[in-house]
């Protein structure tokens, strides 16, 4: 039988247990009503999903030096928040007197990316150093020549080769990617395979669609390089299953979920301001889960535990506005030199503007629902999903719709929101993972050759955006897919590596290596890792359920 006739099959079911005997958010668990297994152990089909997406994730990195990776070199460099070596190098770094240079955003993804930095120095500087060195006994002092379309990357370029960063910059940018950027998507993948298993109550149904949420979904383009709008949503979407507990498992008590639920809310937080609305979001979500499935004075002890785990990373954040700027409560925008827009609301953030409410949602370039579609089976799901077929519980449903509602009309008032003309759908990628829940519920209520199309629509638009991943000239949304039908398959970092005229160097083959070997080794190490010779696989997850 088919993966899709078992999804249909699994959507027509009724509802045997009485709903009476369990709190009204808890999804039936898995010993109660079973979960038709595939192929593999639960555990066995979670690491060869992280596995799978971590490498293909890794494999389209993109080169992109974004402005967190800054304070993650100074703190891996130095234990430092101080990027002074930099200035001048990016538009979003700025010196405040007295305090040196620093970026205007939070740096909780930049304190996690620093790790896997500062753990590979001991590789990186010995090679920067002797490309340096090399260089300068060489006698060279103008860079190869970068044909980049766009001017500021050229200037980048020749600015960062010049101050002798133009490799640390490339290996360091890969290094976050692979070990912090990746692994993250990838580790949240895996949760979002654990909650679909139980609203489904079959493996194969929740692989496939984890798989789609990968691959299918913006997720693909954001984690081709650091990016904290992406992590900090997914950082929260596990606290919120944590909270929400759906298979009712009692390994972890009920206060030491919502203890993680604030650690996630505010680890969002310390990653950017609009953690704020995630921050509170599941504080009242977790309050009112309580008070309806115990009582009031329940609810009030629960959100002091979840105050409790959300205090670490608010202190974080105060240490750094106040090592860095001097006050500790005040934002790094608020001592940002002016800029477009800065001069609207506190610091470019006022009411929210229609104008940014429809851009955030259909613009042809960076809209959420031109982005990813799918996402638009969400909004449906208080239709489709109800009566005893339901599936997704009522209070999640309604906290996942108001969550997006509260995050769209945040950002809605960010005059900010128009920047993401040359990045793609940035502000709004913190609300995949939630979204993605109630549009594949929705998803499996359509018709059979609905489904095969929306999933190829949305693997149409994702990976091609995944892969050149510019969306700023031309028809948006659209150029990508353009350029593969035209161009075909490319890889990022390869891209950029062919704009380099590295003739002078003798290493002009670099630019003209050809991704069909990498695809084929890839595809082969994917096969290998769902094979179910690959016994090592089921072995690691017996190890790991011990």
């Amino acid at each position: 039988m088919s993966a899709l006739s078992d999804l249909q099959r699994i959507s027509k079911r009724k509802s045997t247990v009485n709903r009476a005997a369990i709190s009204p958010n808890v999804v039936k668990p898995a010993t109660q009503v079973g979960v038709a297994p595939w192929r593999f152990s639960t555990r066995g089909l979670a690491i060869r999903l992280f596995l799978t997406c971590w490498l293909i994730y890794t494999l389209h990195f993109s080169t992109n030096i974004v402005r967190e990776i800054f304070p993650a070199l100074a703190l891996g460099d130095h234990f430092s928040f101080r990027v002074d070596e930099y200035a001048h190098m990016h538009p979003d770094l700025f010196e405040k007197p007295g305090y040196g240079w620093h970026i205007g955003n939070n740096p909780g993804v930049s304190m996690l990316a620093a790790i896997p930095y500062a753990l590979a120095r001991p590789l990186i500087d010995p090679l920067v150093q002797h490309v340096n060195q090399s260089r300068a006994a060489q006698g060279l002092t103008e860079p190869p020549a970068y044909n980049s379309p766009w001017e500021h990357n050229r200037q980048f370029y020749v600015e960062a080769w010049r101050r002798g960063f133009d490799i640390k910059f490339g290996l360091a940018a890969f290094v976050m990617q692979a070990f912090a950027m990746a692994p993250s998507s990838a580790l949240a993948v895996v949760v979002m395979f654990y909650l679909l298993r139980l609203l489904f109550r079959s493996d194969r149904t929740a692989v496939w669609l984890s798989l789609l949420y990968a691959f299918g979904t913006p997720v693909f383009f954001r984690t081709g390089f650091l990016n904290h709008n992406l992590m900090l949503g997914h950082i929260a979407f596990a606290g919120f299953v944590a909270m929400w507990n759906p298979g009712h498992n009692p390994r972890w008590s009920s206060q030491w979920r919502f203890v993680l639920g604030g650690l996630a809310g505010g680890t969002a937080l310390l990653f950017d301001y609009s953690g704020a609305v995630l921050l509170l979001g599941l504080f009242a979500y977790g309050v009112l889960q309580r008070w309806r499935a115990v009582s009031f004075s329940d609810a009030v002890r629960h959100g002091s535990w979840y105050i409790l785990g959300s205090v670490g990373p608010v202190l974080l954040l105060w240490l750094y506005q106040w090592r860095s700027f001097g006050n500790p409560f005040l934002p790094g925008q608020h001592w940002m030199p002016p800029v477009e827009w800065i001069d609207l609301g506190y610091q470019g953030v006022g009411g929210p503007q229609w104008s940014l409410f429809w851009m955030l949602a259909f613009d042809y370039r960076f809209g959420l629902f031109v982005s990813a579609p799918i996402m638009v089976l969400a909004l449906l799901t208080p239709y489709f999903d109800r009566g005893a077929n339901k599936r997704l519980p009522t209070l999640e449903t309604t906290f996942i719709l108001l969550l997006f509602m509260a995050f769209w009309l945040f950002f809605s008032g960010s005059n900010y929101t128009r920047l993401q003309f040359n990045t793609g759908i940035r502000y709004m990628a913190p609300m995949f993972p939630f979204l993605f829940v109630p549009a594949a519920v929705t998803l499996l209520y359509l018709p059979r050759m609905v489904i095969y199309f929306i999933t190829l629509l949305s693997l149409t638009i994702s990976w091609p955006l995944a892969m050149y991943r510019d969306v700023e000239v031309g028809p948006g949304i659209l150029s990508p897919i353009l350029h593969t039908l035209i161009g075909g398959f490319q890889l990022p970092a390869l891209a950029t590596l062919s704009m380099l005229d590295l003739s002078a160097y003798g290493l002009d083959f670099v630019g003209k290596v050809s991704l069909i070997p990498l695809l084929l080794l890839v595809a082969a190490i994917v096969y290998g890792i769902w094979s179910p010779s690959w016994s090592s696989i089921e072995k690691m997850a017996m190890i790991s359920e011990e």
